[in-house]
């Protein structure tokens, strides 16, 4: 496959042979986490994958994300457990404090899929193994996006914003909680996006902390706001992240001028070592704000178009789980579509029966942490009770309760050898 977009400034690889060997052509818009996944396990089943995204390139730092329980396992099926461990944050706890610095409580990290899971990774760290794994055999194409789509019975046509104009079999958003694709063939985003009552932001810093290895949290009870510092990998920086309760988020998403305006004003007066943390605002490479929202849809798909990971069924940073859910969705997508004959309505539906309860369970944790995380008012609810036994089971569907079928008798032209993976063995 050729393509000859130079006179329009995009960043364009191209993997493989260039030469089509028969199977579909699947375009995947959005290159972060669920994208790269999607386009391995594709790949793997013999189709002919190209990813665009809209950023000039893959997008650095980002908050550390988990893989737990079925996650993990994807992770080992996919090959991947040894450069995913490799970069993972390797952090030994965390440690909750006062305005002062002293510690109030303590967590260490426990090796499994607790507060702080065994695998615990940069969100872009973990796109960039996916980005490195599927290189060479997907088509990349950066600084782009859909601009437009028609489908029929047989295919999609595709207008790319840059001009180009192609045609696949199917067409899978990948793109995120602000999903353009989404809006484009579902629906305006306020018919599906649930504001959670809080706001999100995080960017590394210079590590002029003294972090090593644990993760620290200062939270202000009365106000509702919460400062964090955890270390990562590259010892000389930290990642800063900030919680607020805010019932009326109305920047855009993409105006990161108002959203700096916006955490300043939201901050100040908070104490610890905000004032320092915001010092940095200005100089930092890799700053995010954004809305702790879940996407909650009936259907993931229309036609030859599906949705996948926050685009589909974003269950918050409040859950611990999106991660998880994008990677196992990506390995179900792929693996029913491919079992259907690439028939889009039978792989579409029995994608969405396979993940539906196990989203669920993840977005009912979402929305539960979020509400723990509310200010007391003289008429809010209770807030959930954590130490229940239903909330043990709950925990436990969400990480586990989603089956993983071995898609025997369905094409894999890349399966590792062996199924053993040692997690606890570090490179």
């Amino acid at each position: 496959m050729s393509v000859d977009d130079s006179d329009r400034g995009h960043t364009i690889r191209t993997g493989g042979q260039g030469t089509r060997v028969g199977g579909p052509r699947v375009l995947v818009a959005g290159a972060s986490i669920a994208g790269p996944a999607l386009a391995h396990w594709l790949r793997r089943r013999g189709a002919e994958v190209t990813v665009v995204e809209r950023a000039p390139e893959l997008r650095p730092g980002g908050q550390a994300v988990d893989a737990r329980g079925v996650a993990r396992e994807v992770i080992g099926r996919m090959g991947l457990a040894a450069p995913v461990r490799a970069a993972c944050t390797d952090t030994a706890g965390a440690h909750t404090v006062d305005a002062d610095g002293q510690v109030l409580e303590t967590f260490r990290a426990d090796g499994g899929d607790g507060f702080i899971a065994d695998i615990e990774i940069l969100r872009g760290d973990l796109s960039r193994v996916l980005y490195d794994d599927t290189r060479d055999g997907v088509e990349y194409v950066f600084g782009d996006r859909i601009a437009q789509l028609t489908q029929d019975a047989d295919g999609v046509d595709v207008v790319f914003a840059g001009g180009n104009r192609r045609r696949f079999d199917l067409v899978v958003g990948a793109d995120g909680l602000h999903s353009e694709l989404r809006a484009m063939v579902f629906g305006p985003h306020d018919r599906f996006l649930r504001h959670l009552g809080h706001v999100l932001a995080f960017y590394s810093v210079p590590n002029e902390f003294g972090l090593d290895r644990w993760l620290l949290e200062y939270q202000d009870r009365e106000s509702g706001r919460s400062a964090l510092l955890r270390p990562i990998q590259d010892a000389t920086r930290a990642m800063a992240m900030f919680y607020l309760p805010s019932a009326d988020f109305d920047v855009d998403h993409r105006d990161v001028a108002a959203q700096k305006v916006l955490l300043r004003e939201r901050m100040a007066g908070l104490g610890w070592l905000t004032p320092d943390i915001l010092a940095h605002l200005d100089d930092t490479p890799d700053f995010y704000l954004d809305q702790v929202a879940q996407v909650v849809m009936d259907r993931w798909s229309s036609g030859r178009v599906g949705l996948l990971g926050d685009a589909a069924f974003s269950s918050s940073p409040m859950s611990g789980q999106g991660t998880g859910l994008a990677l196992v969705g990506a390995y179900l997508l792929a693996g029913e579509l491919a079992a259907a004959g690439w028939d889009p309505d039978a792989g579409f539906a029995r994608y969405e029966a396979r993940m539906r309860s196990f989203v669920e369970a993840n977005q009912e944790i979402g929305r539960l942490n979020a509400r723990s995380r509310d200010v007391p008012g003289p008429d809010a609810e209770p807030g959930p009770d954590f130490a229940g036994e239903w909330f043990t089971e709950l925990v436990g569907h969400a990480i586990n309760g989603v089956e993983l079928p071995d898609y025997a008798g369905v094409p894999d032209s890349a399966a590792p050898a062996g199924s053993a993976i040692n997690w606890s063995a570090k490179p």
